[in-house]
């Protein structure tokens, strides 16, 4: 008996070259196509105005090749006998069926698994190639950081469904009762959930933040008790600068919760003052520090408002009330020119020796 006639575990040493021959032929022409993908396919999709056509054979060209040496691999072990014993003809003719070992139940599992890997493998490159390609470029154009930190989870979660899934299709291909494992991760899943609600739900915050933007990253807002400045928009936390300076970490859920109030957007920052004056104060003198309160506005258009309110509207205990409400402008710097505002009414009211009253009280002692 010659040597490649030799019969070893049902196939002869012909036959397992054979199938070593198709698979190593494979692996040469896939190495083959892959060369000519690189040098004259690339080369040729560069030119065209678009880069979908880039994208698609950069991502498809390994799960190709692969699935080419796939395809040879299961071609090439299918010709080999996997029967525990080979028929005779009087076998066949009484209908006897062959018996397969546990090997070629091993090799056809394992091959129907790696396909499914495979085609996941292959979605999972192009949705991620493509998420690269035209929306990580639309978020650089917003003013917030948010969604440039919301994007990469959301790539990553995208990606671990698509693997996930594939793992279980090919788990399913390959005879494994799927059912039971799917009902051990739904109760883990459910204890997971649970523990990590508040993350949960401060991750949907940064999410409503992006979405709604209530604030951005350099606004004032006043949330509860925080009053202060925007300095880092997170995924689960958001950080203020207060107005004493120190930087408060708020949890996103927060927002949800809670009114927001941007202070940033107000159209004018309102001021009202009662202005008292003493209880001897003559009408007229009244009615020039009325007329002085009108001439401040006059002359500070380009800082206030022109919508103002001045009215002599009480009597106070120890004073008569003067309101005067205005309105400064958003350009303007409040701080400052509030002091400019009130320092112009000291000058005026001294200079019309208008007094402002403080409160007295009078103590009389009798004898």
């Amino acid at each position: 008996m010659k040597f490649w006639d030799k019969t070893f575990y049902g196939n002869t040493v012909l036959d397992y070259v054979i199938c070593l021959g198709i698979i190593l032929g494979s692996i040469i022409v896939a190495k083959i196509l892959y060369f000519i993908s690189k040098h004259t396919i690339k080369r040729f999709t560069k030119k065209t105005k678009t880069n979908l056509d880039d994208i698609i054979v950069d991502q498809i060209e390994e799960p190709v090749i692969f699935g080419m040496i796939l395809s040879a691999s299961v071609y090439a072990l299918n010709r080999l006998n996997y029967s525990v014993s080979k028929l005779t003809a009087e076998d066949l003719e009484a209908g006897i069926t062959i018996e397969y070992s546990h090997t070629k139940n091993f090799v056809d599992g394992l091959f129907g698994f790696l396909v499914v890997i495979n085609i996941a493998w292959l979605i999972a490159r192009l949705v991620d190639a493509l998420i690269v390609e035209y929306i990580t470029p639309m978020t650089k154009k917003t003013s917030t950081d948010l969604d440039n930190q919301v994007l990469p989870l959301m790539r990553k979660g995208l990606k671990l469904v698509i693997w996930v899934l594939g793992i279980i299709v090919g788990l399913n291909n390959a005879g494994f009762d799927v059912g039971a494992v799917l009902a051990g991760l739904g109760i883990g899943g459910l204890a997971f959930a649970l523990a990590a609600q508040d993350t949960v739900k401060n991750f949907f915050g940064g999410i409503m933040i992006l979405i709604d933007k209530p604030f951005k990253v350099g606004e004032r807002i006043r949330v509860g008790a925080i009053d202060g400045t925007v300095k880092e928009i997170g995924i689960r936390s958001t950080r203020v600068q207060n107005q004493e300076g120190r930087i408060v970490t708020i949890p996103n859920s927060k927002f949800s919760d809670d009114a927001v109030e941007n202070i940033q957007l107000e159209p004018t920052r309102k001021i009202a003052m009662n202005l008292g004056l003493i209880f001897s104060t003559s009408p007229e003198k009244m009615k020039k520090a009325i007329d002085i309160l009108g001439k401040i506005i006059e002359d500070n258009k380009d800082k206030i408002e022109e919508a103002h309110e001045i009215s002599f509207n009480r009597f106070d205990a120890y004073a008569l009330n003067l309101n005067f409400v205005y309105f400064i402008s958003k350009e303007s710097d409040i701080a400052k020119t509030q002091t400019e505002i009130n320092i112009q009414i000291l000058q005026h009211f001294k200079q019309n020796e208008i007094e402002l009253a403080l409160p007295t009280q009078t103590v009389v002692q009798s004898k």
